[in-house]
């Protein structure tokens, strides 16, 4: 597959204690060159893939990690069965120093399983990784996790949250779309996914322009970086993105952090909600309910809510976490009826 590639902002000599504000607040993805270069991870794996795990087991805990595993001809893609009543991997729990040794065992084996550890914290399963391999966030409070294993594809998706995410092993090659492709990107189920998050249906390796047309059109739109060791990405809020893993080895660490506070939890939560309770209506009805968001939601305005005295606003005032609490509080006794 052929994708355009269109130019994206690079950054170098970026600290890692004083990365600029600009780059947290950006709402275009960016790359920082060298990043992370000075860690003992990335110096590590630098040297080989055997001295690379053999520096994680120094923080391994005995708790197992959750692990995909893939047959072969899968190819690597993280994705459904045939049927899409399942996925094509089964889920294992695995010690570290297994999965180390099953990593390490099929290097030079080009038709070894695929393995792939996703989004596991480092805090609770690697202890002490952290304090010789970080970022310092001041203002914010990321969520810190190893992403590691073989040769692997997942697919394009996005997160509500925003993310630097490091290579720290292995190279990666990311292709990125803005929020509004999600039209031509064919996007899959959105309760029933691989990894919690919805996805592209379409095969980045081998893309299926028959059935997926439009994909043409996100292809316009991308962004594509590869990333080597020591380098990092800024993925923004909702921006989606394809991870592709190119080498035997390869391990990343990503920091995901939200500009809201997390008692607000997360608007997934409100399109799955509606889904419920507003797409079925009659269109006349749900054109009424579509002017109600814009007033409520996605248009509001002081002058919308002056008329009423501030005290008496209630849920329309600037949500607070005792106020959050009440409406979750709300929600769950009336969807329990």
């Amino acid at each position: 597959m052929t994708i355009q590639r269109i130019k994206i902002e690079e950054l170098t000599g970026c600290d890692t204690k004083a990365i600029p504000e600009s780059v947290f607040s950006s709402t275009t993805p960016v790359v920082l060159r060298g990043l992370v270069e000075s860690w003992p991870m990335v110096k590590a794996s630098k040297q080989s893939a055997q001295k690379a795990l053999e520096y994680l087991l120094n923080f391994k805990t005995e708790e197992p990690i959750t692990v995909f595993f893939g047959e072969p001809e899968i190819d690597g893609r993280v994705f459904y069965n045939q049927d899409f009543s399942g996925f094509n991997f089964e889920t294992l729990r695995l010690p570290l120093q297994k999965i180390a040794t099953e990593l390490l065992k099929n290097l030079t084996n080009k038709q070894s399983p695929m393995l792939y550890v996703g989004s596991t914290m480092v805090d609770k399963w690697l202890p002490g990784f952290s304090a010789e391999n970080t970022i310092e966030f001041h203002d914010y409070d990321p969520l810190v996790s190893l992403w590691m294993g073989s040769q692997s594809r997942i697919a394009a998706h996005y997160d509500f949250a925003s993310n630097i995410a490091c290579c720290v092993a292995g190279r990666r090659r990311f292709t990125l779309f803005p929020p509004e492709q999600i039209d031509n990107l064919y996007v899959g189920p959105i309760d029933f996914t691989p990894a919690g998050q919805p996805i592209s249906l379409v095969d980045f390796k081998h893309p299926d322009f028959a059935k997926f047309p439009k994909f043409r059109q996100a292809l316009d739109s991308a962004l594509v970086v590869d990333l080597e060791p020591g380098d990092a990405l800024l993925i923004p809020s909702m921006w989606w993105h394809h991870v592709e893993a190119l080498d035997e080895f390869n391990a990343l660490v990503n920091y995901w952090w939200r500009s809201s506070p997390n008692y607000l939890g997360t608007p997934l939560n409100v399109l799955q909600h509606a889904l419920m309770s507003l797409r079925d209506l009659p269109p006349e009805q749900r054109a009424i309910w579509q002017n109600l968001f814009e007033h409520y939601i996605f248009n509001a305005k002081e002058e919308n809510f002056a008329h009423i005295p501030e005290s008496a606003r209630g849920v329309l005032n600037t949500m607070d976490e005792k106020t959050a609490e009440n409406i979750r509080g709300l929600l769950i006794s009336r969807l329990q009826r």
